[in-house]
């Protein structure tokens, strides 16, 4: 991450989704001399009625106080959604503050014992997406679901993982995005800069998806995977906070066809060892 992105997060921010703005969404003639993928400064400035040299201030990061109407007005010629300006809002409330020292993410006994528990593949995350608990089932249905393994490094750079899931490229989107929005302002944690450092050197969709500034909850959901033994599974996923960490259950339909499989899977589990990781 440059500098300069570390200085003004506001004014990337409003960099990358102006040039995802097509002239014809905002409403505009195209034209044949167009140097730019999406809106200019001046464009963006005239739909959000404020004046074009106060918006080349607000992207170069020379003004770091503007109003929430300001704001408001650039997420709506922005066509950002609610989630979107929320972050918008954020970047432009974020003041310099010292280096905050996070505690170690450590999963407390009771989540250890409510893991061994529960009959559905489960497992605990930190807010970079490392996996630091899980169960035996879990492992089942992905060796990258135990302790070691970083669920978005896995999914961008592991081949293994891209044929597990169904649709890998909707899920890298929102991968990206939801690490972004953990983020949020924190772009000094080590962990992150360690993690996108990797991941923006070895994967040239990774620095795409990361150049676009995208913010998306990775919340509870339903999706697709396809597991190596028992095939396709179609699985439930709920996103359950617990101190600062979170747990995350998949489970399938009673009585479907998934669950039979989940059910072989758990079967599976009690005679196969775990694989660790080397």
């Amino acid at each position: 991450m440059s500098e300069d992105n570390r200085a003004n997060l506001l004014g990337s921010y409003l960099r990358a989704r102006r040039a995802l703005v097509t002239p014809a969404q905002a409403g505009l003639p195209a034209g044949a001399n167009r140097r730019v993928p999406g809106l200019r400064r001046e464009e963006v400035a005239m739909l959000a009625g404020i004046s074009g040299d106060y918006y080349l201030r607000l992207e170069r990061g020379r003004d770091n106080n503007p109003s929430p109407q300001v704001l408001e007005s650039l997420a709506r010629v922005l066509h950002l959604d609610e989630l979107e300006q929320e972050y918008l809002l954020g970047l432009a409330a974020s003041r310099p503050r010292p280096r905050r020292r996070r505690k170690p993410e450590r999963v407390p006994a009771r989540l250890h014992q409510l893991l061994a528990s529960v009959q559905v593949p489960a497992f605990v995350e930190g807010r970079a997406f490392d996996v630091l608990a899980s169960n035996r089932l879990a492992v089942a249905l992905s060796p990258r679901l135990q302790p070691g393994y970083n669920r978005l490094r896995s999914l961008i750079l592991d081949p293994e993982e891209q044929a597990f899931q169904h649709d890998w490229a909707r899920s890298a989107e929102g991968f990206v995005a939801a690490f972004r929005k953990s983020i949020g302002d924190d772009i000094d944690d080590p962990r992150f800069v360690e993690l996108v450092g990797e991941l923006a050197l070895s994967s040239e969709r990774f620095r795409t998806l990361w150049a676009r500034h995208d913010v998306r909850g990775l919340d509870g959901g339903t999706t697709t995977v396809n597991h190596p033994v028992v095939g396709e599974l179609r699985l439930h996923r709920d996103k359950l906070p617990v101190d600062d960490l979170i747990l995350v259950l998949y489970y399938a339909d009673q009585g479907s066809e998934s669950d039979e499989k989940l059910r072989l899977l758990a079967s599976m589990a009690q005679t196969t060892p775990l694989r660790r990781r080397a």
